[in-house]
């Protein structure tokens, strides 16, 4: 491992030990995919998280992270992001993001997804569709030798063409390896052609948070919960990934990323599996 301007570069045998730990927040994440159901609380879903993870030989990478108490960020409707599990009971109609991040020999994964409760409407079903499919787009965007804004300017041109979603600014994917948040910063938004180079060994987790409105938002009195101005709906979805010279591998899909890439034309780059 060493770093390039701050950017930390991992060997071969360090992306395969953050593949491990990005197994484990793929696998917790399907759990609680799931699980989810009108009528469950927050701090359920957490409790289920943190057991499965440590059951897994990992460490929860967000309980404790600057004084934040759950090992999952579980954000409801128009919380957009760090939701703190607690007493909250999932509705029919509710739309909910899990974030989740584990540890395995000093190794990061971080991933999250957004999920309907029961019956939900079409508008919030669209918006999380659309939220996911402008990560993957940004993953096909990546190629050994691009630049690092590839990705950014792929996210939004998917959100742009297919929607007027908020494209929320003041939050956005990172570095990640041997710490949850490293350089570089990696937002869902952009022109391509600009920042620091794709290369081997780089590791990067995007993560397009999107609103029904606009993106306009602000954080609550515990500090930690962000959520809209204008009360609509949100939606976040994220992986970890890091590009071989065969493709991009994401490394906290339970495939590697394999079939959605496939989809899209773009050869998937794995190391293992």
């Amino acid at each position: 491992m060493f770093r390039d301007r701050g950017i930390e570069i991992k060997t071969r045998e360090q992306i395969l030990a953050m593949r491990k730990a990005g197994l484990v927040v793929g696998r917790t994440l399907e759990l609680l995919r799931g699980t989810v159901r009108a009528g469950i609380s927050t701090a359920e879903l957490d409790a289920i998280a943190e057991d499965n993870i440590r059951s897994s030989g990992a460490t929860p990478s967000f309980k404790g992270y600057h004084g934040f108490t759950g090992s999952i960020c579980a954000s409801v409707n128009d919380e957009i992001v760090h939701g703190i599990p607690g007493g909250r009971v999932l509705a029919d109609g509710d739309l909910i993001s899990i974030d989740c991040g584990a540890i395995v020999d000093g190794w990061h994964g971080d991933a999250a997804i957004t999920v309907g409760v029961g019956e939900v409407a079409e508008e919030l079903l669209e918006l999380a569709r659309v939220c996911e499919e402008s990560m993957w787009r940004g993953f096909a965007a990546a190629r050994l030798g691009g630049r690092l804004s590839d990705i950014s300017a792929a996210v939004e041109s998917h959100v742009r063409a297919n929607s007027s979603y908020g494209i929320v600014e003041d939050f956005v994917g990172h570095g990640i390896g041997s710490a949850m948040h490293q350089p570089p910063n990696v937002p869902n938004f952009g022109r391509p052609g600009r920042g620091p180079k794709l290369v081997e060994g780089m590791a990067l987790a995007v993560e397009p948070m999107l609103t029904l409105g606009k993106q306009d938002n602000h954080t609550l009195e515990d500090d930690w919960t962000v959520v809209t101005d204008d009360g609509e709906a949100a939606a976040h979805t994220e992986h970890t990934f890091t590009l071989t010279p065969q493709g991009p591998w994401v490394l906290t899909a339970l495939d590697g990323g394999e079939a959605e890439l496939a989809e899209l034309g773009v050869k998937f780059g794995p190391l293992s599996d």
